[in-house]
């Protein structure tokens, strides 16, 4: 298994020498590597077993670096970026010949961040490079939100998880791109689109892709547990599926099941989202075969968390 630890000058040398590094973002767990080394890049690719037509995202330490790697950030963009990084959105922007081709799936743009976790953004300011870093987990399955989910699905295949604790976000970044003047909502993720929208006035919303995605995270199957999940309403499903082993995922209120996990008490839907996918995970080490889950109200994080419980329950079984 891969060794766990905090050590910065440790994962600088492994990425230094193009080996893949596990790293904290405030959203999930990361496998990070030289964003500028198309065959570190190349690596990620192989250890997710990550389709090569689903671009990565680039993380910086600040805006300033961003220039460096994209030619040019639109007025609507940098307000963003100066109101929300670091933090969970990246911005998709048109990119400099540096950015490998395989980094960007063949396209003439680059989804951009800066982490807001203080481990990773430390380590960041110590490279010469940034660092390209989807999910550290293999593709399609839930995203890791602590070390020792990292190790668990991919310890064997790497060499060090940088440990900065629990995610606190929990849920992927929002990616945001521009057609043309029009700002464009690739993914829903941890930043809102109230929050968005307030800054930046009304924005499209991309439905997904199964094929030639334009940003990250925009695979319509995607997300997924083991065992098979199913939404709904939760007393019509445990009369539908009545003689399965079932588990019952629920935002806030106790049906009473053996096998259940309420994703916040009090109705939080930031500790939802923190909640979701270690959730998830917690239900496919479980005896069950079919996981119930409920949607949150569809507000702030919780569009983002229904994002993710519908294209869970459209993965393969």
């Amino acid at each position: 298994m891969a060794e766990i630890g905090t050590d910065i000058t440790r994962a600088k040398m492994l990425l230094d020498s193009g080996e893949l590094v596990a790293i904290p973002t405030e959203t999930v767990y990361g496998l990070a590597c030289n964003a500028l080394d198309a065959s570190a890049a190349a690596k990620v690719f192989a250890v997710k077993n990550r389709p090569e037509f689903d671009p990565l995202i680039v993380h910086v330490p600040d805006l300033q670096r961003a220039h460096s790697y994209v030619t040019a950030i639109p007025a609507k963009a940098k307000l963003l970026a100066e109101n929300f990084w670091p933090g969970p959105l990246t911005l998709v922007l048109q990119k400099k010949s540096l950015i490998p081709d395989l980094v960007s799936a063949g396209l003439d743009t680059v989804g951009i961040r800066c982490p807001a976790h203080p481990l990773t953004k430390r380590l960041l300011e110590t490279l010469e490079y940034p660092l390209a870093a989807p999910s550290a987990n293999p593709f399609g399955y839930v995203s890791p939100t602590a070390a020792t989910h990292v190790n668990d699905q991919l310890g064997r295949k790497i060499e060090y998880i940088l440990d900065g604790g629990p995610s606190f976000i929990g849920l992927e970044s929002t990616i945001v791109g521009f057609e043309g003047d029009i700002p464009v909502v690739y993914r829903l993720g941890g930043l809102s689109l109230e929050s968005i929208e307030e800054l930046i006035g009304t924005v499209r919303l991309m439905s997904h892709s199964s094929s030639n995605p334009r940003s990250p995270g925009q695979l319509k199957s995607h997300y997924s547990p083991m065992k098979t999940l199913v939404t709904g309403d939760v007393n019509t499903l445990i009369k539908q599926y009545q003689g399965k082993r079932l588990g019952v995922l629920t935002f806030k209120d106790d049906y009473n099941t053996g096998q259940q996990i309420i994703l916040s008490a009090t109705g939080s839907l930031d500790e939802a989202a923190r909640n979701l996918f270690s959730a998830l995970r917690t239900f496919d080490e479980m005896d069950i075969e079919i996981i119930i889950a409920e949607f949150v109200p569809e507000t702030g994080l919780g569009l983002a968390i229904n994002d993710r419980l519908r294209r869970a329950s459209s993965g393969l079984r």
